[in-house]
């Protein structure tokens, strides 16, 4: 049966996993390696996060490991659950659960893990990107303002990107549209410069007009604020299958 991978951060309970009883010899460091070296022959990670125990435990570690796939998650579980590993003693290895009830806003992935994922399903040379428009609305959004009257507000480096991601092997096309922003008093309190580049790489003889454009799918519109943040929260609402994470107890 087949799975479906979104390019978006896995925040599914059933992509996640802890890992706990750890050894205390080695370094977190050290750990992340050994956890990512066998964690990573069941399928692409998005994340490897190593934590000390809490104080009124008995001295070690655990671990949580995020999947972008649920199966190669389970598959991880069942494969590594009460084995050595890497260490002397065996480690426990659990899947998250989440109450129903609970959900999460959808966070995009930053384009390095994007290209990432892609190259790892469809192979290096198994796809390809064009931009078929890319457009700095920056300046259009302070002219209305200007227009309207608004009360002043925080200026902000928005773009919109039209791009279609190519699959040559399948045959197969999908073009994708989408916004993003980030308020400029970030970026003054940064150091550099930003720059947008756009070189094509071949001559576009299939330009869209904006009619088609806007009949692309529906724009996913996020905050770069959002990368890489939320994956707390997403934590806080999980819980294991069986024997619920407990930290070891002294003896």
């Amino acid at each position: 049966m087949a799975e479906l991978v979104f390019f978006a951060v896995p925040t599914e309970s059933d992509k996640t996993l802890l890992v706990w009883e750890l050894s205390s010899g080695p370094t977190a460091e050290d750990l992340h390696h050994s956890l990512f070296t066998v964690f990573s022959q069941f399928g692409l990670l998005y994340s490897v996060r190593v934590f000390p125990n809490a104080a009124v435990a008995r001295p070690g570690f655990y671990a949580i490991i995020k999947f972008y796939s649920a199966r190669d998650a389970h598959r991880a579980q069942k494969a590594c659950h009460g084995k050595h590993l890497f260490q002397n003693s065996p480690v426990k290895v659990r899947l998250g659960t989440r109450h129903k009830a609970v959900q999460h806003q959808c966070l995009a992935l930053n384009s390095s893990q994007c290209q990432e994922l892609a190259n790892y399903y469809f192979g290096f040379n198994g796809w390809s990107k064009r931009i078929i428009k890319l457009q700095d609305l920056s300046d259009l959004e302070e002219r209305e303002n200007e227009d309207a009257a608004v009360p002043f507000q925080k200026q902000s480096l928005k773009f919109f990107c039209a791009l279609e991601v190519v699959l040559p092997f399948f045959e197969c096309r999908s073009p994708g549209v989408g916004m993003a922003e980030k308020p400029l008093e970030k970026l003054e309190e940064e150091s550099g410069k930003i720059a947008v580049e756009y070189r094509p790489c071949e001559e576009i003889t299939d330009a869209r007009t904006e009619e088609e454009l806007q009949d692309l799918i529906q724009i996913s519109y996020f905050s770069w604020k959002q990368d890489g943040q939320g994956e707390e929260e997403c934590l806080s609402d999980l819980s294991f299958e069986e024997d619920e994470f407990k930290p070891p107890e002294l003896d």
